[in-house]
């Protein structure tokens, strides 16, 4: 069974096909084309441990345009591995609909489901990765000019990627995305908030057969020079709320604002949302010519098309 985890499970092949796929629907959504029914008559079931609003409408929107239908399950209805086991939530879930998606805490959780589920199952977001965010961010880049949706001209144009801010989930998925295609990557976050050490060392192997360029810096200037694309994230998470203030502190300096951005060559500006203005981001920039946040907040809902889209593929129709 083809799950939709982590890039780390995927090839560069399979990213790219993703890609297309979803750029593919977007054209044909744009132009008024009638949108195949790639998961005619068939259930979502949403676990949603963790809520999000892009996240719930992108998917719920996605399976009805895809002729199907998505059913949300909130932390009130379901919460894994609290009473039934995840192992036997998942045996249920699975017999009934016809893919899951889970937005929650843990990755482990995602990873047990899906070891049980005899249908694919999607990682909406967990505390170890964003894979869906990646594939959203990806087109919007490609939107922009920057990199390409095949494998052979992406060996000869390789972007520049900058992400500042917190070592997080989206800092492990930039990681993959890029070790996966190719393309250097900066990571710049304060002393003690650097990215999981086993999940670099991770990107580093797959990067040595990729030829993608990874450096990882507390200096979020040195990152930010020549960049394509400058990228961040909340500084606190949701479920880490507990510290805030102390950790804004350690964040000074790492604030993307107008001096950070005329360091890029031209880039444009993307952040997951929700962005909290004036802390990872300032007002000016957000809401400049440069960012193309909401264009990347469209692409979800493209991208997961183009994710059911390619797992109904992978499964069921070879």
């Amino acid at each position: 069974m083809k799950h939709f985890l982590s890039l780390k499970d995927l090839s560069k092949d399979e990213i790219l096909r993703i890609v297309n796929i979803s750029v593919k629907i977007k054209e044909n959504r744009l132009n008024g084309n009638k949108i195949q029914p790639y998961f005619k008559d068939k259930t979502l079931a949403m676990i949603f441990e963790k809520s999000s609003t892009r996240t719930r409408i992108s998917f719920e929107i996605g399976a009805y345009e895809l002729g199907g239908m998505a059913l949300f399950l909130s932390n009130k209805e379901i919460q894994l591995g609290r009473g039934e086991s995840i192992k036997d939530t998942a045996r249920v879930i699975s017999s009934m609909a016809d893919m899951i998606m889970i937005r929650t805490f843990e990755h482990s959780k995602i990873e047990e489901f899906s070891l049980f589920s005899s249908k694919p199952v999607i990682n909406g977001l967990s505390n170890e990765y964003h894979p869906t965010q990646l594939i959203a961010d990806y087109i919007t880049m490609l939107e922009c000019g920057i990199g390409v949706s095949d494998k052979e001209s992406l060996n000869l144009k390789k972007p520049i990627v900058c992400y500042i801010g917190d070592g997080n989930n989206m800092a492990h998925s930039w990681l993959m995305l890029s070790a996966k295609l190719g393309f250097e990557l900066r990571i710049a976050t304060p002393k003690g908030f650097e990215v999981n050490r086993d999940i670099l060392n991770l990107a580093l192997d797959f990067a040595k057969s990729s030829g993608a360029i990874i450096n990882i810096t507390n200096n979020p200037l040195d990152a930010a020079k020549n960049a394509n694309v400058i990228t961040t994230d909340t500084w606190v998470s949701m479920g880490q709320e507990e510290g805030k203030e102390e950790k804004v502190k350690q964040f000074s300096g790492f604030c993307v604002d107008s001096g950070i951005m005329s360091l890029g060559d031209n880039a444009i500006f993307l952040h997951c949302l929700p962005a909290y203005r004036g802390y990872e981001v300032v007002d000016e920039v957000i809401e400049s010519s440069s960012s193309k946040v909401f264009i990347e907040a469209e692409n979800r809902l493209h991208a997961h098309k183009g994710i059911i889209t390619f797992l109904e593929e992978e499964n069921w129709k070879k």
